[in-house]
């Protein structure tokens, strides 16, 4: 049986994944400049989160599954901090606002993803 915790959390990350193929560029354009080959990354973070939401809603794999959901969303915070950056040097005061409050947003969905990978049953 799957918790609502780790249903909930894979729904997130199965949307997210999937937008990652459908709608690349937005993704693209927050991976951090030092990194090359951007659309490959977007491709394998999106591979990532499919895979986590798969994982995590079964018991057997829930638990690694859990704890790369954790790991994964502190890979991808660089992400997160450079479109905050970014949108400061465009002035666009309201997703710029949005962008700055969303990042300690990772710590609760952290936190999720750990809770999600002690659910075993």
């Amino acid at each position: 049986m799957t918790s609502r915790s780790a249903k909930g959390l894979a729904v997130l990350f199965g949307v997210l994944g999937t937008l990652h193929f459908v709608k690349p560029e937005p993704f693209e354009r927050i991976v951090p400049r030092a990194l090359p080959r951007k659309k490959e990354l977007v491709y394998a973070s999106g591979v990532a989160e499919l895979a986590c939401a798969a994982g995590l809603l079964h018991p057997r794999t829930r638990r690694v599954a859990g704890l790369a959901s954790a790991g994964l969303l502190v890979v991808v915070f660089p992400a997160n901090v450079q479109m905050a950056a970014d949108l400061r040097r465009q002035g666009s005061r309201p997703a710029q606002t949005i962008a700055w409050a969303r990042l300690p947003l990772q710590i609760p969905l952290i936190r999720w993803a750990l809770k999600a990978a002690r659910e075993t049953r």
